[in-house]
């Protein structure tokens, strides 16, 4: 785990280590493939990365997990990356979404299980993690997560989490730390100590566990 003193340096660090691994990727391939997370920590990131001179027009940016909301939702994580990522420089990636007017997020997240596998091996993800140790939207004791968490579990996934006010579209674990490089983004005294209970958990208690042996964590309080 990396430990920054706050979350300044944090942002700056993994932006600039997330911009190293997709020029990276980038030498060694056509196109590359970079998950991204909704959620208010990862903001500053995209803020950096937003007008960082990389080839953007090569890189396939999908979300790590998304709510069954329209993009026009306060709660939509592709409202976020349009926001605060795809401006400026990275204006030029190819971004799918994950919600579909019309359809459920069963049907969706076949189709979209198909529309992925062009872009996989992901070449980066990036990760949040929830107090409640989930990481994406693979949530504890969801309904499906043994599925999702499975080694060949389908790529994108269709999650109803108890508790939770919308269904939700994710990643599945086996393309979570398929990637090249994987980074876990987190914040807070309350997230380290979840992290830490995490390691010695069941993944169906504790998801994040499932991406962790995978991941660099970069941490602050």
């Amino acid at each position: 785990m990396l430990s920054y003193p706050d979350r300044d340096m944090l942002a700056i660090d993994l932006a600039n280590q997330l911009l190293d691994d997709l020029s990276a990727a980038l030498d060694r391939q056509d196109r590359v493939g970079f998950a991204v997370p909704g959620g208010k920590t990862p903001g500053p990131v995209f803020d950096m990365l937003s007008n960082a001179s990389l080839d953007w027009a090569r890189v396939d940016l999908w979300l790590t997990d998304e709510r069954w909301v329209p993009e026009d939702h306060p709660r939509s994580n592709a409202a976020l990356v349009r926001a605060r990522l795809l401006t400026g420089k990275a204006s030029q990636a190819r971004f799918t979404g994950f919600y579909t007017h019309g359809t459920d997020p069963d049907a969706a997240a076949a189709t979209l299980s198909v529309e992925i596998m062009s872009s996989l091996p992901l070449s980066v993800v990036l990760l949040g993690m929830g107090a409640d140790m989930h990481t994406a939207s693979l949530f504890p004791r969801t309904p499906g997560l043994e599925e999702a968490l499975a080694p060949h579990a389908p790529p994108v996934v269709a999650m109803d989490p108890a508790g939770q006010a919308d269904a939700r579209i994710s990643l599945s674990a086996p393309v979570l730390t398929g990637a090249d490089a994987c980074h876990l983004m987190i914040a807070g005294d309350d997230k380290r100590a979840a992290l830490e209970r995490a390691k010695h958990a069941d993944p169906l208690e504790a998801p994040v566990r499932a991406v962790l042996d995978a991941a660099l964590v970069h941490w602050s309080p």
